[in-house]
């Protein structure tokens, strides 16, 4: 689930601005056991949930699933109730970026449907999010599914002790632009523990050599938004469905990530 940039700038025709001076909440070598054990779970969810992918199967279908795995291993589906939020997972579909509501709509062949959803295990959290075609599909979405999932590895691959969150957005968005994307600005990555959502911000822009210096114990939620058209964003009368302004396609690619002496850590993979 992506953090709200509340710090971005008011003026529509620039990019966002992002608060670079939030502090670090560092894990202990057992909190990063139990933070494992939650990324381990939240992807065994969607792995799941997206076996089950195919036209016709509802998006209440799929967040029952993700619910289901996730109860069944003794850990709480973590977006349930938080904010106020209505379900298990955030499902969203083609425009659609992030945040969409599971309904009683049915994916169709075509269709690009993201799954974003997090555990729970002893008080700490895990986010991931992955994004998936339905059935049929064509080159154009098959390009922007890629060059999301790559963009989510090149910021990972930035992740190293000494380097500073500024060079995990940068790899993402020079990656991202030179592909002749655009990335979502009004909502970026965090830091991620006790809390879904702690410092820092993680955005998937902006300068490389600024914000918190990377060091073993501090956990990161990374999740590069691309999209097709613009950059710029509209909320639907639900509160909740953030989509693009221009209607055109979105994709959403997230890992849950530990900094750590031998490199970064993937913490949301079986």
């Amino acid at each position: 689930m992506s953090n709200s940039n509340s710090n971005r700038n008011s003026k529509s025709d620039t990019y966002g601005s992002v608060n670079h001076n939030n502090t670090a909440i560092i894990k202990t070598d057992e909190e990063l056991d139990i933070m494992r054990e939650a990324g381990r779970i939240v992807a065994k969810a969607l792995r799941k949930s997206f076996e089950a992918l195919e036209p016709g199967i509802s998006t209440n279908e799929l967040d029952s699933i993700a619910r289901g795995v996730i109860e069944s291993e003794n850990a709480k589906p973590a977006f349930l109730g938080l904010y106020g939020f209505p379900a298990t997972a955030c499902i969203s579909i083609n425009e659609e970026i992030v945040h969409g509501i599971p309904s009683d709509r049915k994916v169709q062949s075509g269709d690009i449907v993201t799954m974003d959803c997090g555990a729970l295990v002893s008080g700490f959290y895990s986010d991931h999010a992955v994004s998936q075609i339905v059935g049929s599909s064509t080159h154009k979405k098959q390009k922007l599914i890629d060059i999301t999932r790559e963009s989510l590895t090149k910021g990972i691959d930035s992740c190293h002790i000494g380097k500073r969150v500024g060079d995990i957005s940068n790899s993402i968005e020079k990656y991202v632009i030179d592909s002749s994307y655009e990335l979502v600005r009004e909502y970026v990555g965090h830091g991620i523990g006790k809390n879904l959502h702690e410092p820092p911000q993680v955005p998937n822009f902006g300068p490389s050599g600024v914000g918190v210096e990377l060091v073993h114990g501090l956990v990161l939620a990374i999740e590069p938004m691309v999209n097709a058209g613009t950059w710029k964003t509209k909320t639907l009368d639900d509160g909740w469905t953030v989509v693009t302004e221009d209607g055109k396609l979105s994709c959403h690619f997230e890992h849950t990530v530990a900094i750590t002496d031998n490199g970064p850590e993937i913490l949301t993979k079986e």
